[in-house]
């Protein structure tokens, strides 16, 4: 069976988080959740961060794991953490949307041109931070799946 890239079930609404780290962790924990990476991704993500940032700008973070996490995915797929008070992500950076990505092959780089279409509006950040339904959020990246 394959899973879409984004259903409203990886969607998380007014989630609360206090780390970067705890962040990550939550995005991840979704995606493994939800079937489309093992367990072992989460580190790859972790890792991801820790060689650079994943803070793309306009309150948004976009947490994946490194080359080497690939094996770890099972199917592509995008979870979506809204933290409307906001994550503290390093140098002053305040995370209010976290996109989790996980793409098998070179899927990832289709998903993140659309995320980064959608992301680049200011307005389309605002609206997803302030959605208050799991289908408002959807009808926004309408393009990924």
């Amino acid at each position: 069976m394959t899973l879409p890239i984004l259903s409203k079930e990886n969607i998380l609404l007014n989630e609360k988080v206090d780390t970067r780290e705890n962040a990550i962790k939550k995005t991840g924990e979704l995606l493994v959740s939800r079937g489309y990476v093992e367990p072992s991704y989460i580190d790859r993500m972790l890792e991801r961060e820790q060689l650079t940032s994943t803070y793309m700008g306009n309150f948004v973070a976009i947490p994946h794991g490194t080359e080497e996490g690939k094996q770890a995915v099972k199917e592509s797929g995008i979870a979506i953490i809204q933290v409307p008070e906001g994550v503290e992500f390093g140098e002053g950076n305040v995370v209010k949307l976290l996109i989790g990505i996980a793409g098998k092959g070179d899927e990832h780089l289709d998903i993140l041109s659309q995320i980064a279409i959608v992301c680049s509006e200011e307005e389309n950040v605002e609206q997803i931070v302030s959605a208050t339904s799991p289908e408002e959020i959807m009808a926004l990246f309408e393009g990924v799946n």
